[in-house]
């Protein structure tokens, strides 16, 4: 089990460009330890230590070298979606900071948390991150400070404030999800996606990415998928037959004897799946 990490964003949530912000400061060679990172990415130095969080966070970088998934989005001249302008991409960086789990409370929200309340306020969630950092593993992790501090953050990345007044929160970069909302009893809770919700490219995606380098997905693994997104598992076992029928020959859904799960049939890339989407925009 890996350490959970709660911490490294300088209370900071990810600014819709701050991810492009990052992505060129790298390309262009300069470092975030060097004296003028400042000056270069023009904020402030907790700022700049946000930025490298992120990009680490979303999987854009590993030890602040870009990563495939940071050029083919944000490369200068062959970038998708360089300034995040398509709903599509916030779907694909959200199952990125999810799946990388480097920044753990996305991860424990949204595939452990979830499956116990669908309503929450921000000590139940509190509790639950406790309950789970008491583990010999995860011994000396939990500090409370901290982790109320994730917690504002993480809500600050998904919640559609209800000030219009709180115009830095409306800079958050995966608000427009709308995947947590914030209810009149100042509670929390998920809002449930349908097929017609989620892109279909990003569950394929999600899809070949779960299952590395095996041709089959058990039903555990699609009941996190869907649990990652937000959607009932009907919703996605709906989107995972559609498609089947858009990709007869690559992906199939089995369900025979009450054993559940989805069958590639031949090899794909990721990007070659998101490749189908991009060019036709």
């Amino acid at each position: 089990m890996a350490r959970y990490s709660f911490s490294g964003h300088d209370s900071f949530h990810c600014k819709s460009l701050w991810l492009k912000k990052g992505y060129d400061f790298l390309s262009q060679e300069y470092n975030f330890n060097a004296p003028d990172a400042v000056a270069e990415l023009g904020v402030g130095k907790n700022m700049v230590n946000a930025i490298r969080y992120w990009l680490k966070s979303f999987g854009l970088t590993i030890n602040d070298r870009l990563t495939e998934i940071a050029d083919y989005l944000f490369h200068p001249n062959s970038g998708r979606d360089k300034y995040t302008e398509d709903l599509t991409t916030l779907w694909l960086l959200h199952y990125l900071l999810v799946s990388t789990n480097i920044a753990s409370l996305y991860n424990l929200l949204f595939l452990s948390f979830q499956r116990e309340k669908r309503e929450f306020d921000k000590e139940q969630l509190l509790q639950f991150i406790k309950r789970k950092c008491d583990v010999p593993e995860q011994k000396n992790v939990y500090n409370e400070n901290t982790v109320n501090k994730d917690i504002k953050v993480m809500l600050q990345n998904y919640v559609m404030p209800l000030d219009l007044k709180s115009l830095d929160d409306f800079s958050a970069l995966l608000i427009n999800l709308n995947m947590i909302r914030k209810n009149e009893d100042k509670k929390y809770s998920f809002n449930s996606k349908s097929k017609d919700d989620v892109p279909s490219v990003v569950i394929l995606y999600a899809l070949i990415d779960q299952k590395g380098n095996d041709k089959t997905i058990s039903f555990d693994m699609l009941q996190d998928i869907s649990l990652l997104f937000c959607m009932p598992i009907t919703e996605l076992i709906y989107a995972i037959k559609q498609l089947e029928k858009d990709f007869p020959d690559i992906i199939a859904y089995n369900d025979n004897s009450g054993v559940r799960n989805v069958q590639f049939l031949k090899e794909i890339e990721k990007l070659e799946v998101l490749d189908n989407y991009y060019i036709e925009q």
